[in-house]
């Protein structure tokens, strides 16, 4: 039975594996492909139209971890059991990536054709005269990314590959990995005959670290390979139902002090040069130093921060303020139009400043007007232009974009470079797709800070309670490579080089041409303020895909630079990047290419003969709708919009329809996952009752749903 519907989490419609889904509009379509039933006759369609998941028949998992990111590929075969076959349907493919998920590619095989998604220029896509509408793919939460295929016959096979790439979880020395794997029961084939595989194989490389252990992992993993710094783990079986739990891993490093070194990879690109990376770890040890410190959150309290926005912020500086020590200062300025401090100076975190300064900022609410950063920012530079002895470091929270800011980027780089040597570093968090996330990115590259961001509600106290201890828990500052400086063939992505932190190790990449030097010392400051230096020792990436691990972060830096300087050239480069490494950027875009294929077995077949697969016809390419996240929305700002207001409720009807129907069959939502299948009973009138109570009728046929006659006379009583 169902838990009540006001237990359930507010995403719990949400698919929490790759799935795919038949788009169901017309309700006459709805039938078993095998065994046709008896259809009384029905009208009505479905606007939006209702998802039905489908069955899968065989999944494959494989991970590759390369150091802080993983490469995942899933394969599988669904078949469209609820569409008769003289009918056809779209089939929207959901799929759902863990923390920091990037999609790369979706490959789509089919008796008669393939669909394959494939990056091209700017200019390139706009000769393209068939575009997809919104529905038909994008992202429907900003870790989940669909993709429509049009037109599938009722019982085809469905095979499909998803590759994406996400970041691995760091904490205490440990690197942990999940991904989402967890089935709904309903997708199992009812047939309990029918072969189910499950297949999952996980490759580790650690790249300059050594001694790796693991630690712990969700499936029953047996390892069949272990060399230094990498192992592998395979498991494989028949099972009666596909996994119910997401795929979990973790591996520690065994190093207890703060260790590093230098892999490099040849390449053979546009660019004409090799790539270098450097990993620093900060170690296992939890004891160690951190930095007394001199903090300043300045927090945005613009109308649009309305509501949750700012009760999360509030809640995360809180949380914030408690990890202090008593000899840290600190101080808040809140901002709209004008700034408001906490104090006219910094305070020491003693128990009866946090609990004053709790207290302030849970009694701010929001001002309407427009949103003035540059203020606010100058005000907390020169509170920490002073500092001795201590880190100085902004945090900076915002939801909107404003007109100077370039401006104010070329201001707080200048000022940072006179400032000398403990100069402030600058985190920056951003909220929703207002704000422009590239001058976010770029401020806290110009102050050697990090950058984080949260691009729907749920997850705005998660993301910022997590930058906030990473910018707070930094044991190493000033970080210098001393060849660097004296090398002109080498190009470090980062001209500044962020401080390492306790809680994340640091990545140091660019290019090089001709020979890397063979010795390189990495300098920095530690929290005792006493110098610290390190040899790093370096190796060839051989069995290390650089430019493949690395790309999220480049196309992004790139990107955030590009931006800064208006640098057309560099736009190139990204989408170069972009299209070679198959990562969406802001100066690419998404087509689907669609293939005509059929099978031929030459001029006289011989029983046992090979087919041969090929094309029929030129492919048609659709240009899919943009998925990168944009540069802001000054517009959007100016009228205090809030982040996260475009998105929809749900009707009343709908929610009075999920729970009166929970109780009988553990929600008809449940099995047709997707909002489209809640805001289409929100239209329903009495006559059209008839056609849920075909559509439940005939998904009870093939063992889809239970109990669907007394559930569909209740709706039709109401």
């Amino acid at each position: 039975m169902a838990p009540p519907l006001m237990e359930r989490s507010t995403n719990w419609y949400l698919p929490s594996a790759p799935m795919v889904y038949a788009v169901i509009s017309d309700p006459r379509m709805v039938d078993n492909p095998d065994m046709p039933s008896y259809q009384p006759y029905v009208h009505g369609m479905y606007d939006p139209p209702a998802l039905i998941p489908l069955q899968m028949m065989g999944v494959n998992l494989n991970v590759d971890c390369y150091v802080d990111t993983a490469i995942i590929v899933v394969s599988g075969t669904w078949r469209i059991h609820c569409v008769m076959g003289s009918r056809s349907c779209d089939c929207l493919i959901a799929v759902p990536m863990g923390n920091q998920g990037s999609i790369l590619g979706v490959e789509v095989d089919l008796p008669t054709k393939s669909y394959v998604t494939e990056l091209i220029g700017e200019q390139e896509s706009k000769g393209i005269g068939k575009i997809a509408r919104p529905e038909d793919g994008g992202f429907l939460k900003p870790h989940i990314f669909t993709s429509t295929i049009p037109q599938i016959d009722g019982g085809t096979n469905i095979s499909i590959k998803i590759r994406w790439s996400q970041m691995l979880s760091y904490n205490a020395g440990r690197f942990s990995l999940t991904v989402p794997f967890c089935f709904p029961e309903y997708v199992t084939p009812a047939i309990k005959k029918i072969s189910k595989k499950e297949k999952i194989e996980l490759n580790v490389n650690s790249g300059v670290a050594n001694g790796i252990l693991c630690k712990a992992t969700s499936h029953p993993l047996k390892e069949i390979r272990r060399h230094e710094g990498k192992f592998s783990f395979l498991y494989e079986a028949e099972i009666f139902k596909w996994s119910n739990t997401d795929f979990r891993f973790s591996y520690s490093v065994s190093s207890g002090n703060i260790f590093g070194g230098i892999l490099l990879q040849s390449l053979y690109d546009y660019d004409q040069s090799d790539m270098f990376c450097i990993y620093l770890f900060p170690g296992s040890e939890q004891n160690r130093k951190v930095f007394k410190k001199e903090v300043v959150f300045v927090v945005d309290i613009s109308e649009s921060m309305q509501g949750r926005p700012l009760e999360s912020t509030k809640s995360a500086i809180s949380a914030a303020l408690s990890k202090l020590s008593p000899e840290d200062s600190f101080n808040i300025i809140a901002f709209s139009n004008e700034a408001f401090q906490f104090s006219t100076s910094m305070e020491l975190a003693s128990k009866d400043a946090i609990e004053r300064a709790t207290a302030w900022i849970s009694m701010k609410y929001t001002v309407g007007g427009s949103t003035n950063l540059f203020i606010p920012l100058e005000k907390a530079a020169d509170m920490l232009s002073n500092t001795r002895g201590s880190i100085p470091m902004i945090f900076l929270v915002a939801d909107g974009s404003v007109e100077d800011e370039r401006n104010i980027c070329h201001w707080m780089q200048k000022r940072l470079t006179n400032q000398g040597v403990l100069c402030p570093s600058i985190h920056t968090f951003g909220i929703g797709s207002f704000c422009n996330h590239y001058f976010l990115r770029m401020l806290a590259r110009i102050g050697r800070g990090e950058y984080g961001a949260a691009f729907d509600l749920d997850s705005i106290e998660v993301q910022m309670n997590k930058l906030f201890s990473k910018g707070l828990s930094t044991v190493l500052a000033n970080i210098t490579i001393d060849a660097f400086d004296d090398c002109e063939e080498i190009e470090v992505y980062s001209s500044r080089i962020p401080d390492l932190s306790l809680e994340s190790p640091l990545t140091i990449y660019g290019r090089y041409q001709g020979s890397f030097p063979d010795n390189l010392k990495v300098k920095g400051i530690l929290g005792d303020l006493s110098s610290f230096t390190m040899d790093l020792k370096i190796r060839r990436a051989k069995d290390i895909p650089l430019d493949s691990v690395l790309a999220r972060r480049q196309i992004d830096l790139l990107t955030a630079q590009a931006w800064f300087s208006e640098n057309k050239r560099l736009e190139e480069k990204v989408a170069k990047l972009s299209i070679q490494t198959c990562n969406i950027s802001e100066y690419t875009r998404m087509t689907l290419l669609e293939k005509n294929i059929m099978k031929h077995f030459g001029a006289w077949k011989k029983k046992g003969d090979p087919q041969k697969i090929v094309e029929s016809g030129p492919p048609e390419m659709i240009l899919l709708q943009r998925l990168s996240v944009g540069f802001g929305d000054q517009i959007a700002t100016a009228e205090n919009i809030r982040p996260g207001s475009q998105e929809p409720e749900l009707p009343e009807v709908a929610k009075i329809f999920i729970k009166t129907t929970s109780n009988y069959f553990g929600g008809i939502c449940n099995r047709c996952c997707c909002m489209g299948c809640i805001r289409c009973c929100s239209k329903m009138n009495n006559q059209c009752a008839t056609t849920l109570t075909q559509l439940c009728t005939a998904l009870a046929c093939i063992g889809c749903l239970h109990c669907c006659s007394e559930s569909c006379c209740l709706n039709q009583d109401d």
